[in-house]
């Protein structure tokens, strides 16, 4: 639910999804809806070993398959050292990746690709290939990889910016504000926590696709389901040796990302594999390698010591985090920063911190971006510590929180040291409406009732937890958009943004901040998005920067358009631009009461008097990165003789300035939450001794189902953020960080045992309770 904001028109309303009645339709809008005649269908053979050299490859008998177009494999290919992951330039990410080399680091690294005229045919090529592997000691663990005398997993000469190769360090940061261990040490109370999150997928529900052909110029096309199209033009060209002028990318309509299509994976396979036989090239993930060899979550283990005087006031916070990158360093800097620059700005009173790390090297698979990106983790170990310090103090936990949280008006060093990869920049919290959140939330969960008071029902015990939480909007200094907005003869508009819409229905929203600008419906404003040939660049969908950055821009465009509009009209009426007003599809003098319909403008620009295309494009870039605020409530159920969780109802409060379309904020707080819970109850990918992951599919990795969802609440708390286009700020990915410190302060509100290792499956609650002797 939403509380009414003061804007009228578009903004606000949960006006009809641009894209939703294609999709409620079943069109074919999805990457592999497209059909290209006389494509043929390429294939990866993924290595069977966690660490090995390829010592031979032999294709002859691949290549005498009947219908085999090529091979590429190490001895066939350019090595061009690169990073998959999709970023802005110049990537913070490694470049430790080739495309095929002549070492595999995990089982599903890639060995070589087929391309042929079926799939039956690859997939019998792929069976013929045969490798000669020396298989090489492989570490399982960031413990083993940090050993002394362990193998070196990148030890290449060409890769360029590991922070430690020898000793499997990708990326470390060390960051101190003051003295943490003294103000430690003279601490009236301490509490501490250390939690650990294991690998998990994103589980999208179309896996990775593409579709590489020639356009009637001869340019290589890239249809792609990616959030980052510009990103994937920029690095394809590199790795394949093509101008970038002679690459054009697609994005069609994805079926999910949640930040697991921020990395350029098929891409390059396919276009080398068209460029080798001219022909297009079709190609997709199973289920099974989607979970091996895109990408997951960061498994981590954060360690949080909190000190606070007398009165909760925070004297000093050190968190200290090992990050498990996997076999490539793909995000590893950025997501191991976000772990402390999302989270320690949150309780800004504490005069010292200390925030250090370092993600390391593994044969195992790559972790990458997935919504919360470091925050889940770090809000994970800190919510935990602060229930630990309340519960120490004898306070309670939301008062805690209100003590020492981020308010209008104050900053945190933290903004400026720790950025993504890089330095931050100083900003100050501009809009905040987190005491509000928890008001409203502890109201809906019945806190002060409940709290406390352990309710028994056989088994069941119930216990009720809480947790608050900040994100981003945005990139500072890194992320950039542009819009550019036409306006037709008949009045209507064509809005072109480079903005990535994977589902979250952002071309809706940003047709609302055009048409709220514009005076007009939704419906006037025809989007087109993303299609690097056609739209103007914008840095892609990722780190909650769409509605801010992309918004920004848009709301740039439709202002430079609502003067040109205005100016038209003035030299029609006669009249000043000053006394009129447009709204309601037309221009009005507030002075006169003449009137002209935004057709006759639209008319009258294009075919009668000073004729002129009313057009513009702006541009947005991140100058800063207002933070939305969120407080969670959950209520659990723990069988004391199973061990099992039960998430009865949860509740969520968030604060994201002003809604531009509440049903799709609330729907992607949702979504989160049932994200969250999945990580906090079920979640993870396991694997065996030789590294192989052994529940990779839907089948074995337990997901959370219509069936275990229980009853959501997400409530938006208005606020209003000045540097926002109409108020606004990010929504999509706070919503996954509360869930695991949520759940966890509930069940030792119910049982008295703290659950710090992810997912809380029956087994471990089971032994927490034996061990605790309860």
């Amino acid at each position: 639910m939403a509380v009414e904001t003061r804007h009228r028109g578009a903004v606000g309303q949960s006006v009809t999804k641009v894209d939703g009645p294609s999709l409620v339709a079943g069109k074919p809008v999805f990457t592999l809806d497209h059909d290209v005649p006389g494509a043929l269908v390429g294939k990866i053979l993924p290595s069977p070993h966690a660490h090995a050299a390829i010592v031979s490859i032999d294709t002859a008998e691949a290549e005498a398959v009947p219908g085999v177009r090529a091979i590429l494999h190490h001895g066939n290919v350019p090595r061009v050292p690169y990073t998959t992951a999709g970023q802005g330039w110049p990537e913070p990410s490694p470049y430790d990746t080739v495309l095929f080399d002549r070492k595999v680091r995990f089982v599903g690294d890639r060995v070589a690709a087929v391309a042929a005229e079926t799939e039956e045919a690859a997939e019998e090529a792929l069976r013929k290939i045969r490798v000669e592997y020396k298989v090489l000691p492989a570490v399982l663990s960031p413990e083993e990889a940090l050993a002394d005398g362990a193998p070196v997993i990148h030890d290449e000469p060409d890769a360029e910016g590991i922070y430690d190769a020898k000793h499997n360090i990708v990326a470390a940061v060390d960051i101190p504000v003051g003295d943490v261990a003294s103000a430690l040490a003279e601490a009236h109370v301490t509490a501490e926590a250390t939690c650990e999150i294991p690998y998990s997928q994103h589980a999208a529900i179309e896996p990775h696709g593409v579709i590489a052909y020639f356009d009637e110029a001869g340019r290589l096309v890239l249809r792609t389901s990616t959030q980052v199209p510009f990103h994937v033009r920029r690095i394809v060209a590199r790795v394949v040796g093509l101008d970038p002028a002679r690459i054009r990318v697609i994005k069609p309509r994805i079926g999910g990302g949640f930040g697991s299509k921020q990395e350029i994976l098929l891409e390059p396979v396919a276009a080398l594999l068209a460029l080798r036989t001219g022909r297009p090239v079709r190609m997709a993930y199973s289920r099974e390698e989607v979970f091996i060899a895109s990408r997951t979550r960061h498994p981590m283990r954060v360690a949080v010591k909190l000190g606070a005087g007398k009165d909760g006031v925070l004297q000093a916070i050190d968190m200290e985090v090992l990050s498990n990158t996997g076999a490539y360093g793909a995000h590893a800097l950025t997501v191991l920063s976000n772990v402390g620059s999302k989270t320690l700005p949150l309780y800004n009173k504490a005069p010292h911190l200390r925030f250090r790390g370092k993600a390391v090297y593994t044969n195992l698979p790559v972790a990458g971006a997935y919504r919360g990106y470091g925050a889940t983790q770090g809000y994970f170990a800190l919510e935990v510590a602060m229930d630990r310090l309340a519960e120490a103090l004898g306070m309670d936990p939301i008062e805690l929180r209100k003590r020492n949280h981020i308010r209008v008006g104050e900053t945190s060093p933290i903004f400026e040291k720790i950025g993504e990869g890089r330095e931050g920049t100083a900003q100050v919290v501009r809009s905040c409406a987190l005491a509000d959140c928890l008001r409203i939330g502890a109201e809906r969960i019945g806190w002060k009732e409940n709290r406390g008071r352990r309710r028994e029902d056989g088994p069941w015990v119930h216990g009720l937890g809480m947790a608050c939480a900040m994100q981003g909007s945005g990139i500072t200094g890194v992320d950039m958009a542009a819009a550019t907005l036409v306006m037709q003869d008949d009045g209507s508009f064509r809005l072109l943004v480079g903005a990535t819409d994977l589902g979250t229905g952002s071309d809706t929203i940003l047709a609302q901040i055009a048409a709220q600008e514009l005076g007009v419906p939704v419906d006037r404003v025809l989007v087109y998005s993303s299609d690097t040939d056609f739209t103007p660049f914008d840095t892609g969908a990722y780190a909650s920067s769409t509605t801010y950055v992309s918004g920004n821009a848009v709301l740039r465009a439709a202002q430079s358009v609502h003067r040109q509009i205005l100016d038209v009209a003035a030299a029609a009426l006669g009249e000043r631009p000053e006394v009129l007003e447009l709204a309601e599809g037309a221009v009005a003098s507030r002075k006169t009461g003449r009137r002209l319909t935004l057709g006759e403008i639209g008319h009258r620009a294009t075919y009668v008097v000073d004729q002129r295309q009313i057009a513009a494009t702006a541009s947005f870039t991140c100058p800063e990165s207002p933070p939305p605020f969120a407080a969670f409530f959950c209520e659990v159920a723990v069988d004391r003789e199973t061990g099992v969780v039960r998430v009865e109802r949860f509740v969520v409060a968030a604060d994201c300035g002003v809604a531009i379309h509440p049903k799709a904020a609330e729907g992607q707080l949702e979504g989160a939450i049932l994200q969250g819970i999945g990580h906090a109850l079920c979640e993870e990918m396991l694997f065996a001794p030789s590294g192989r992951c052994v529940n990779a599919g839907f089948f074995d990795y337990k997901l959370p189902s219509s069936l275990d969802t229980p009853r959501i609440e997400a409530i938006l708390v208005p606020s209003e953020e000045p540097t926002g286009p109409w108020g606004a700020k990010s929504i999509s990915e706070i919503g996954i960080n509360g869930p695991l410190p949520a759940i966890s302060n509930a069940i030792y509100d119910a049982v008295g045992v703290r659950l710090t290792r992810a997912p809380f499956t029956p087994e471990r609650v089971l032994l927490a309770l034996r061990a605790a002797g309860k």
